[in-house]
C-alpha cells in the first residue's frame, strides 16, 4: 500500500515523544518506516529554583506538534489523519508530577534536571541498599515529605510526563515498566515495583500520617505489548482540537526516553547497549547478570520488557557545545557570510579530529545544570587552559566534544573496567551523532568500544515509541520484543561501526585524568559565581 492509502485506511501508527528541547511526532507505515512527522520546539524554565514546564505549555506543545504532523500529511499526501492503528506516548523520564483528587497538578512539574533531592536520594539509597538517583520520582516525593511541603497529604496520583499525557488521553493510570523503573526500583522477577522496597518506604513514612501508601499513588506497571487503554473522545479532542481524529485507537504502555532509545537502536537484548547523546546523555547496557554491588554512578532500570539495565545518566551533554557553535555562527554573521548551521557544525566537528588526541591540555566543563555523577548540585559552564597548553581551534572544539561525553566515560569506566561487563554491540543515537563519524569516533575513544550508528537512529525516541505501539497491534506471532525488533523492524541492519584507535583511547584517558583533577575548579566556580 502507498503511504496515502495507509493513512486514509487508518493503518498508520503514531509515536509522540516529549524531549527536553523538542516534542516530536512520527507517523509510521505497516513496515515501520517513517512517513510523516511534526515537531514543536520548547525549553524548560527555571522557576523558584526548580526546572519545570508549565501544564499549559505541555498541552500547547502536544497540540502544535500534532497540528504540524497533520500539516506535513496534508502537504505530502493531500489527506487527513482520521483514524490510527495505534498510538504511543513517550517523554523524558523521572521527575515529579503530583495530582490531587480533582486531577489538578499540586505543584509545578519538577523535571529530571532538578538536583534538589540529595538528602532524600541518600537516605533512600541507604534504606534500600540500592542506588536511588536524585531525579527519580521516589526521591522527589520523599524530599517533599522531608521538606514538609503543604501538598504532600493531598497527593492522589504521582506519575511521569509520559504517564500524565497517557492518562489524559485514555483515562488509564498506567506506565511502561521502563519508565516505572525511574519512579521506584523494579523487581525483574515480577516486572513490578520491588515489594521489599515498597514495604520499607511505607514504614519510613508511616509516622507522617499522610493518608496514603506509595502503591496507592503510583501508576500500574505494564510490559511492552500489554493493553494500556484506548483513545477516549475527550483524549482525541485534547490531542487534535480540530476534531478530525476519531477516538478508539489503542495505546501501548507509555514509556520513558531511555526505553524508546533502546528500541530505536535495537538494544533490548542482553549484551547490547546504546548511548543517547543530546541535551542530556545516557548509556544503557542490558546486563547478563546483576552487578556485584550498588554504585552511586550507576542506575538500575529496565528495558520496556523488564530486563535489568545498567544506566549511566548525565544531566549535561551538547547544550554548552551548541552554545559555542552558536558563537561561531554569530561571528560568521558579523562578517556577512551566509550561515548554514549543518555546514558550521560539520566544519567545526571535523576540524576537531585534527586536534591533539588529549586536546593539548585544554579542558571544558559543560555543566549547564548540576551533575550528580561528579557530585555537583549546580553547574557553571567553563573552559579551562594554562599558558603552556596547545590552544588552537581544533583542540578547543575537540575539548568541548570530549566534555560532552566525559561524565558518561566516568560512569562507564565502572561498568567496563571494574565490573568487567561484556557487550556485543553499542549503538549511538541523538544530536551528537548527526555530523557523520565525529561523535561516533569521540564516544568510541571515551568508552574504548566500537560504536554503531544506524541511519534510522536520527528518528529517535518518537520512532521508538511508534515501534512499541506497533508491537502492541502487529505481533500476531507473540514474539518477544527483542525477536520482534530483530525480525520485523531491523532485519539484520546493525548500522555503520567505528572502532576506537589506540591513540584516541590513550588521548581520552589522559584528558579525563586532567578533567577529574580540574573538577575542583568547577566546584569553586559553583561556590563563588552566581
Amino acid at each position: 500500500m502507498s503511504a496515502k492509502t495507509i493513512i486514509e485506511s487508518g493503518k498508520a501508527i503514531l509515536g509522540i515523544e516529549f524531549g527536553s528541547t523538542r516534542i516530536k511526532a512520527v507517523l509510521i507505515d505497516t513496515d515501520n518506516n517513517p512517513i510523516a512527522q511534526g515537531s514543536f520546539e520548547w525549553e524548560n524554565q527555571l522557576v523558584d529554583g526548580l526546572w519545570t514546564y508549565s501544564i499549559d505549555t505541555i498541552w500547547k506543545g502536544l497540540q502544535d506538534c500534532y497540528a504540524d504532523l497533520r500539516k506535513n500529511v496534508k502537504a505530502e499526501y493531500d489527506c487527513e489523519i482520521k483514524q490510527l492503528a495505534a498510538i504511543g506516548i513517550s517523554a523524558m523520564m523521572h521527575g515529579y508530577m503530583a495530582f490531587g483528587k480533582d486531577e489538578n497538578i499540586l505543584v509545578p512539574f519538577r523535571t529530571w534536571r532538578n538536583t534538589n533531592t540529595a538528602q532524600a536520594a541518600a537516605e533512600l539509597s541507604e534504606l534500600f541498599h540500592f542506588n536511588i538517583p536524585l531525579r527519580w520520582s521516589i526521591s522527589h516525593v520523599y524530599q517533599a515529605i522531608l521538606n514538609g511541603e503543604e501538598h504532600i497529604n493531598k497527593i492522589d496520583f504521582l506519575t511521569t510526563l509520559a504517564g500524565y499525557i497517557h492518562w489524559q488521553l485514555t483515562g488509564k493510570k498506567v506506565l511502561g515498566v521502563g519508565d516505572a523503573s525511574g519512579m521506584l526500583p523494579i523487581d525483574s522477577n515480577t516486572n513490578n515495583y520491588d515489594a521489599e522496597m515498597v514495604a520499607k518506604f511505607d514504614k519510613l513514612i508511616e509516622p507522617k500520617n499522610l493518608g496514603w501508601k506509595i502503591l496507592d499513588i503510583l501508576p500500574e506497571v505494564l510490559n511492552a505489548g500489554e493493553d494500556a487503554g484506548v483513545l477516549t473522545e475527550e483524549g482525541a479532542k485534547k490531542l487534535d482540537p480540530s476534531g478530525t481524529l476519531q477516538a478508539g485507537t489503542p495505546l501501548c504502555p507509555p514509556e520513558g526516553d531511555a526505553g524508546t532509545g533502546m528500541v530505536a537502536t535495537n538494544a533490548v537484548r542482553q549484551r547490547t547497549g546504546n548511548v543517547s547523546a543530546g541535551t542530556s546523555s545516557f548509556s544503557m547496557i542490558v546486563l547478563e547478570k546483576a552487578l556485584s554491588k550498588p554504585y552511586e554512578v550507576i542506575d538500575m532500570v529496565t528495558t520496556p520488557d523488564g530486563s535489568p539495565v545498567a544506566m549511566v545518566h548525565c544531566n549535561n551533554c551538547t547544550s554548552d557545545l551548541n552554545a559555542w557553535v552558536g558563537l561561531f555562527k554569530q561571528y560568521q554573521e558579523l562578517l556577512g557570510v551566509p550561515v548554514d548551521m549543518n555546514e558550521v557544525f560539520g566544519k567545526l566537528y571535523n576540524h576537531a579530529l585534527e586536534g591533539d588526541a588529549d586536546c593539548g591540555g585544554l579542558i571544558a566543563y559543560n555543566y549547564i545544570s548540576g551533575e550528580p555523577v561528579t557530585g555537583l548540585a549546580e553547574g557553571r559552564p567553563m573552559f579551562v587552559r594554562s599558558a603552556n597548553d596547545h590552544f588552537n581551534l581544533a583542540n578547543f572544539m575537540r575539548a568541548n566534544l570530549y566534555a560532552s561525553v566525559a561524565v558518561l566515560k566516568i560512569g562507564n569506566d565502572v561498568l567496563f573496567k571494574d565490573e568487567k561487563v561484556q557487550v556485543d554491540r553499542i549503538t549511538g543515537h541523538g544530536g551528537l551523532f548527526k555530523t557523520k563519524g565525529v561523535g561516533q569516533r569521540i564516544l568510541a575513544a571515551a568508552i574504548n568500544s566500537p560504536i554503531s550508528v544506524m541511519e534510522t537512529a536520527g528518528e529517535g525516541g518518537a520512532w521508538g515509541i511508534a515501534l512499541l505501539a506497533g508491537y502492541l497491534v502487529n505481533n500476531a506471532e507473540k514474539l518477544s520484543l527483542a525477536d520482534y525488533l530483530d525480525q520485523k523492524v531491523f532485519a539484520g541492519n546493525t548500522g555503520v561501526e567505528i572502532a576506537p584507535t589506540a591513540e584516541d583511547v590513550a588521548g581520552f584517558d589522559k584528558y579525563i585524568e586532567t578533567y577529574k583533577a580540574g573538577l575542583a575548579i568547577e566546584k569553586a566556580a559553583v561556590e563563588n559565581k552566581n
